[in-house]
């Protein structure tokens, strides 16, 4: 069944029926205020962080059809009869005769119909703004005179959102509402928790006379909340109660009377939903937000931001779907990683336990810095001061307070306190933005180290380029007994958690990729000494991978902590794995037949039409002894599961050996917009990468889970991007070397780079995957393929030729 289309020239996907096979949401606003909206109207918004200051109820457990958050009632009434029905589909679930959910870049817009009645609501958050504006449009298109009420609602949460659902005394008992009457019969439907009443008031107003409200969801609903969202009962009479909740579940309802409508006239009603220290405080910008004017040109800045965004950087490839995914959806969803890491989707719930991971959001920076370097830099900045004095990182925090966590380590005593890999994705950050911005004044940024006891050890500064040393320094000095580097409590496979003095060949691998960005950097910054450390340490790491890690046809993936292995043929279970073969090609560990080998055996054993699975074969039974991966099934996850932010690590690979059609093969099987056509099996939405598709070993091959907050999107931006397309920002100047299945006969990029913009036209007339034959810039030959650094404001036409 076809769910959608892509409208490119929009810049939107068009879901054209509410019946989605699990929830499709979209991401308004961010951190400061926002969360997500799904296709049916619900929302799940926050103020900062979302599990200390939620503000909606939303519940992703309960089935589909149920009112999750928010919705929209409207009361049609003839001269003999009147209907009540959402313009969103649910609650009501009524019959439509057109509905489409524009899913759009930090909006959604909804154009619905029912029973003659148009429906056009457009929701986002004004930029910098700390309310969401549901912007309703009612068309008449019945032919006759009708009558219609708009009843927006709300279901309020209590701020801290654990709290919600483990706490059944304290929390009813502290939810307050209460109503703020202005002139012309405008109001303000105030609520909050008693402690906060102060500092943190909700509201939901809008700018028409509300007749009356309710606040109370048992009365709302009626017959003792036997009543249900479908058909309340409080809709059944003329008028709400106007009952200011003193405590239980609280919502906002209000009834506006829009009055009669001749055949084909439209009304517009404008609500808000926000939160203020105080209401008399926030009425000049709600008076602001109550004029149509206002709220259009406060659309029109979130587009024009959105359209400067993605202006640094578009594509005109032979393939549609890497179209539709490279010029809007995919550098759209590294933003939202950016901004929200794993804390808030339907699937991460946002409750407390994680905040923002420290390898997670270095990763997610790197998919953005072609678009907004300087947020790059601000969010390297702040993983940097969670990152501890050894040169090991915490490995996730809470933005809003700085606080940080080992993570899921605390629950194993008898396990290390820190994750293998956490501290060198920042050297691969901090040097990628470099690279990108030019900016190497930031290595000479004061930052401090993460210390939680500040009285018995004072907090120690020192600069951007120190915290990078003691991340090298780190790893350099926790190795195992072949000389590669410990495990910790786990690597980028959280679920595989060996004792303690296991050795991972992942990190050895991406310590030798980091030892690569810091030779590279050490030589720009003229420090051979240095470069002669590190490229020591590379070296010496590169024979223990190759002396002990080759398994005859693939690496192996770790020794465990008696110094047995696991990612070998000798194994029973989880005998490859593809971060063992990806990785040594990246860091140049590789030779060119062990790397042929390598990946020919992740072609073979790991690769499938929907993806290229984490393992081979899946465990079948749990091992306390190797973790977390043994409590999934075969098939799911990171047991033999298709786990995509796996999949861009070996398209880069594949680039690197030179075969432009199996990386884009690879980037194909997992793009999203290119299975729009099999929704049915895949599911989750067709313009946001998810976490995992359930591999082959598993029943249900081929569903998707965990969409939108992944380093997925990252990754396979960048795969895409710097390895397929080939534009890689460099130190000397931005290259352009690609990597592209034969059969194409180029493309067309515009990227801008250190403010000049490149106009860049690649043609491979002799349809090779790989080599650049000649490269001008401004109509000028150049050797090699770099361009040269432009002036800022320079617009330079670059032809490529391959062969």
């Amino acid at each position: 069944m076809m769910y959608g289309y892509f409208d490119d020239k929009a810049r939107e996907y068009v879901i054209t029926t509410p019946k989605t096979p699990v929830k499709w949401v979209n991401y308004i606003g961010g951190l400061a205020f926002g969360g997500i909206i799904d296709q049916t109207g619900g929302s799940l918004i926050c103020k900062g962080d979302p599990a200390l200051n939620r503000i909606v109820k939303y519940v992703p457990q309960l089935p589909s059809s149920d009112f999750k958050g928010e919705t929209l009632y409207i009361r049609l009434k003839h001269e003999t009869s009147s209907r009540l029905f959402s313009p969103y589909f649910v609650p009501t679930l009524d019959q439509y005769d057109r509905f489409e959910c524009r899913v759009g870049l930090g909006y959604s817009r909804y154009i619905t119909e029912f029973y003659g009645i148009r429906s056009e609501i457009t929701v986002f958050v004004p930029i910098g703004e700390d309310r969401m504006i549901r912007d309703i449009k009612i068309t008449n298109l019945t032919g006759a005179t009708v009558e219609i009420d708009v009843i927006p609602v709300v279901e309020y949460t209590h701020f801290d959102a654990l709290k919600q659902f483990t706490n059944a005394d304290w929390v009813p008992q502290t939810m307050q509402s209460k109503a703020f009457r202005e002139e012309n019969g405008l109001l303000i439907l105030q609520q909050y928790a008693f402690m906060k009443k102060e500092t943190a008031v909700n509201y939901l107003t809008s700018n028409w006379p509300v007749s009356s409200f309710e606040s109370d969801r048992k009365r709302f609903l009626g017959d003792n909340e036997y009543g249900t969202w479908r058909a309340p009962k409080a809709l059944e009479q003329a008028e709400l109660g106007n009952y200011e909740a003193l405590r239980g579940d609280n919502i906002g309802a209000l009834l506006h009377h829009l009055g009669t409508f001749t055949p084909n006239e439209t009304k517009r009603i404008i609500t808000q939903l926000g939160q203020t220290a105080s209401i008399s405080s926030a009425l000049p910008a709600i008076q602001r937000f109550r004029s149509g004017e206002q709220v259009d040109a406060a659309f029109t800045q979130l587009a024009d931001s959105w359209n400067a965004y993605l202006s640094k950087f578009q594509v005109n490839t032979p393939d549609a779907a890497m179209n539709s995914m490279l010029n809007v959806h995919n550098p759209r969803q590294c933003h939202t990683t950016k901004n929200w890491s794993r804390d808030l989707s339907l699937y991460q719930l946002g409750f407390g336990g994680r905040g923002m991971g420290f390898r997670d959001s270095s990763q997610d920076s790197m998919g953005i810095l072609a678009h907004a370097p300087d947020e790059g830099k601000a969010l390297l900045t702040k993983l940097l001061c969670v990152q501890k004095r050894d040169g090991s990182a915490m490995h996730q925090f809470f933005p809003s307070t700085m606080e940080a966590t080992v993570g899921d380590s605390h629950e194993m005593p008898d396990r290390p306190k820190y994750y293998g890999d956490d501290h060198l994705w920042i050297i691969l950050a901090v040097t990628a933005y470099l690279k990108e911005s030019g900016d190497m004044a930031f290595l000479d940024q004061i930052i401090p180290f993460y210390e939680k006891d500040a009285q018995k050890q004072p907090l120690e500064f020192a600069t951007v380029l120190e915290h990078l040393h003691r991340a090298i320094s780190f790893t350099q000095s926790h190795k195992g007994a072949h000389g590669i580097p410990l495990l910790g409590f786990a690597d980028w496979n959280d679920t595989v958690n060996l004792r303690t003095g296991a050795e991972s060949l992942f990190v050895a691998a991406q310590f030798g990729k980091a030892l690569l960005e810091m030779i590279e950097l050490m030589g720009a910054l003229g420090k051979q000494d240095m470069v002669a450390t590190y490229q020591s340490y590379y070296d010496d790491m590169k024979r223990a991978v190759n002396d002990h890690g080759w398994d005859g046809e693939w690496f192996i993936r770790y020794f465990d902590f008696d110094g047995s292995k696991l990612g070998s043929k000798e194994n029973a279970h989880g005998q490859i794995y593809t971060n063992g073969q990806s990785w040594p090609v990246i860091a140049g560990f590789a030779d060119k037949e062990r790397a042929e080998k390598a990946l020919n055996s992740v072609n073979r054993l790991l690769n499938t039409k929907n993806g290229i699975k984490l393992s081979y074969p899946g465990f079948n039974g749990y091992d306390p002894n190797i973790g977390g991966i043994t409590t999934y099934p075969p098939g799911a996850k990171e047991n033999g599961g298709i786990f995509l932010h796996a999949n861009p690590w070996v398209m880069i690979a594949e680039t690197i050996m030179g075969n432009g059609d199996r990386a884009f093969q690879y980037y194909n099987q997992i793009n999203p917009a290119a299975k729009n056509d099999d929704l049915d099996t895949f599911e989750v939405e067709p313009y946001s990468y998810p976490q995992n598709i359930l591999g082959d070993e598993h029943p249900q091959f081929g569903l998707g889970r965990n969409s939108w907050l992944s380093g997925t999107a990252s990754w396979t931006y960048q795969a895409a991007t710097k390895y397929i397309l080939g534009i890689l920002p460099t130190y000397a100047g931005l290259q352009v070397n690609p990597c592209i299945p034969k059969a194409w006969d180029g493309f067309t990029a515009t990227r801008v780079f250190r403010g000049a913009t490149y106009q860049i036209v690649v043609n491979n007339p002799t349809h090779v995957s790989k080599g650049v034959a000649s490269l001008k810039v401004d109509g000028k030959t150049v050797e090699g393929t770099i361009i040269p650094i432009a002036a800022d404001g320079a617009t330079v036409s670059v032809e490529v030729t391959m062969g």
